[in-house]
């Protein structure tokens, strides 16, 4: 072979090594590239449902938990509390929840899964109005700064929607509906999977 051939094959040789190589190089970097395309973990986790555990949330006591992003409350109800009610349904803008965001199976009295535990309550922590998350003024009367005739409920301090043990919001107050219930469903006595209920929502 001549010296003119043998310089072709080398050239030949380094350009072939040296696409090999830059390949390799592309195919290293895409991968991470790509990787960033997928979902995080973190942005998965907000849109899942998240499992809440309430064996140790005692009667008028409340937990949060967080669920794509929103409060949840878990309120487990004392009967006094319940009694309230049906007290107070003359004063509600919505008494039956008829315009509200909510499962089926908690139109009721309770916005609860009556059949299982009229007592807890799980609902979205967040004022429909313009999106402020209400105090609990769990106490009757005056003592947290509600009128005399306060029975017991939540208070917007945005302003001034006041809601029931139920989340259902009083007449004449900013908040067009009841505080949102989310899908949930019981795994056992004392553990709730909030945003999956038995229809799979």
């Amino acid at each position: 072979m001549s010296n003119q051939g043998k310089m072709d094959c080398g050239r030949r040789r380094l350009i072939v090594a040296t696409a090999a190589v830059g390949g390799v190089g592309v195919a290293a970097t895409a991968v991470p590239f790509v990787a960033s395309m997928l979902p995080s973990e973190r942005a998965k986790a907000a849109g899942a449902p998240v499992e809440a555990d309430i064996s140790k949330l005692e009667p008028g006591q409340m937990m949060v938990v967080e669920w794509r992003g929103k409060p949840v409350w878990i309120i487990n109800r004392t009967p006094e509390m319940l009694a309230t009610l049906s007290q107070m349904e003359d004063e509600l803008a919505d008494p039956p929840s008829a315009k509200s965001i909510q499962p089926e199976y908690c139109r009721n009295n309770t916005r609860s899964i009556s059949d299982k535990k009229p007592e807890i309550l799980v609902m979205v922590g967040i004022c429909t109005h313009l999106g402020c998350s209400p105090s609990a003024k769990f106490k009757a009367g005056a003592s947290e700064g509600m009128s005399a005739s306060w029975k017991g409920g939540f208070l917007c301090p945005c302003h001034g929607s006041t809601f029931d043990f139920a989340g259902r919001v009083f007449k004449d107050k900013p908040a067009p509906t009841n505080l949102d219930i989310p899908p949930h469903k019981y795994l056992s006595d004392t553990r709730i999977l909030i945003g999956e209920d038995t229809q799979g929502a």
